[in-house]
């Protein structure tokens, strides 16, 4: 997907959000700092990372600014409902950084965390990507503890063979 323009990006960034959510509203609240192997991020470390990072490094980078990612552990939030205020609130200031940038900032070149010169568009692009990447690894967290996952972008497997027979 080529991002033109700032609300093309907002506009796409959440429907994925919605995804992501929709993920994290079948969490059991007591399965929060579940992992599978110890020394892994934990269900509430993922959610977390996608909330530091999209706020921390993505947001500050595409101002211009210097990241400041430090980790995605308890002391940033704890408890079921800590880590959802969490996640909610780093989005909006996020949402707020991008809906500062005009379409002509998406052409600007930024230099990322490894050190690669990239435009802002593209910049945003890795965003969604990451946030796709750990909504992936919520369901396979989620999967190992036997909980139904909901569709995140559309129909299920189930879904598409059903309406492919028909």
């Amino acid at each position: 997907m080529e991002i033109t323009t700032i609300d093309m990006f907002l506009a796409y960034f959440e429907k994925i959000r919605e995804g992501t959510n929709r993920i994290i509203q079948v969490i059991p609240k007591d399965k929060m700092e579940w992992t599978y192997k110890s020394g892994k991020f934990t269900v509430a470390d993922i959610i977390r990372h996608i909330a530091a990072i999209e706020r921390n490094v993505f947001a500050e980078l595409a101002l211009g600014k210097i990241a400041c990612y430090k980790g995605c552990g308890k002391e940033l939030a704890d408890g079921y409902e800590g880590v959802l205020l969490y996640f909610n609130e780093m989005h909006q200031q996020s949402l707020s950084a991008f809906k500062s940038l005009s379409n002509e900032d998406l052409d600007k070149k930024i230099t990322t965390l490894s050190g690669t010169e990239t435009k802002i568009s593209s910049f945003l692009r890795a965003l969604i990507i990451h946030e796709i990447h750990h909504c992936g690894a919520l369901c396979i967290y989620l999967n190992l503890l036997d909980i139904k996952t909901p569709s995140i972008f559309g129909l299920t497997e189930q879904q598409v063979i059903q309406k492919c027979n028909n």
